[in-house]
């Protein structure tokens, strides 16, 4: 069995957090140079007050690297209009010469951040299936005219258009989601699920795809963990559900299940039940002391799954 293709989260800057944009480029640098297989970088305008924009985090990071791949994970596409979405999606894949895949959600814990930007939380699953239809088309057409419920364009023309139309991976657990992915998606992230749901969603998915008059098999499966990698367990422990409680403010034993820590060893065996379930694709939010060290940890954990799967 194939090892999957791994990638890490790259951080947003704010000096005021002691994070600056500098930091972060080293980060992506080293990423290349230890041979991850991608950068992936999330995204909110104000989730609870915090905000990091993926396009522009992937952009910086598009223009110090070379090889490695970019992807956001996940980028809230119903936050957006999708024309100028489509133009900024073209202008980073042309700068990163084809290396960017477009992983979109539609977010909903931090309901105030949908009415900050003027989007009613509860149209944000319509809102990014039409999104994405329109994202296909401008990517590959000209004079698009789109008639929907949140969004209605007449003969729009975006120039310069990607290498070729950029991948879009739909990330969530919900069975909308699902839906969307084998409809709509090129590939699809799980997360928080077990290896067991995981497995269902993959078959789910597949049902919706045939259902669509697509290739049952078309759409690339993955999933994406917040871990720590220790030696010590318990500090990694620490280390994990202290960065998840911070964002997400909740306590972190309602997510303890599907989160790896310890060493890298141990988050590769545990990530590695999914990987066995058809996960092709596996993002690691590695929490840790510096962005430096965040990468390290997660080349380690990429290390040990490659070694899974030359034992396999």
């Amino acid at each position: 069995m194939r090892a999957p293709h791994v990638s890490v989260m790259l951080r947003g800057w704010d000096v005021r957090t002691g994070t600056t944009g500098g930091m972060v480029l080293d980060a992506a640098r080293r990423a290349e140079a230890l041979g991850l297989d991608g950068l992936v970088a999330g995204d909110h305008v104000t989730f609870y007050g915090f905000g990091n924009d993926g396009l522009v985090t992937l952009t910086a990071a598009a223009a110090v690297t070379e090889r490695i791949e970019l992807k956001t994970a996940v980028y809230l596409l119903p936050l957006r209009h999708p024309v100028p979405v489509a133009l900024q999606v073209a202008q980073l894949d042309q700068l990163s010469l084809g290396r960017f895949t477009l992983g979109i959600g539609v977010g909903g814990e931090d309901p105030h951040e949908f009415w900050s930007c003027g989007v009613d939380p509860r149209t944000r699953g319509a809102r990014a299936n039409e999104a994405m239809m329109i994202l296909k088309r401008l990517w590959t057409e000209d004079g698009v005219s789109f008639r929907g419920r949140h969004f209605t364009l007449e003969e729009v023309t975006v120039y310069p258009k990607p290498f070729r139309p950029v991948p879009i991976f739909v990330g969530g657990r919900s069975e909308a989601a699902l839906r969307r992915a084998g409809r709509l998606g090129d590939g699809y992230t799980g997360i928080w699920l077990s290896p067991e749901r995981f497995a269902e969603a993959v078959a789910r998915i597949a049902e919706f795809a045939g259902e669509a008059g697509r290739e049952r098999a078309a759409v690339e499966p993955g999933m994406q963990f917040w871990t720590s990698v220790e030696q010590d367990r318990a500090r990694a422990r620490v280390l994990v559900a202290r960065g998840m409680e911070a964002t997400y403010r909740l306590p972190f034993e309602r997510f303890e299940r599907y989160t790896p820590f310890g060493t890298a060893r141990e988050v590769a065996e545990f990530v590695w039940r999914y990987v066995e379930r058809g996960a092709r694709h596996v993002n690691l939010i590695t929490v840790q002391e510096t962005p430096e060290e965040a990468i390290e940890r997660a080349a380690e954990v990429r290390v040990a799954l490659h070694e899974l799967a030359g034992s396999g």
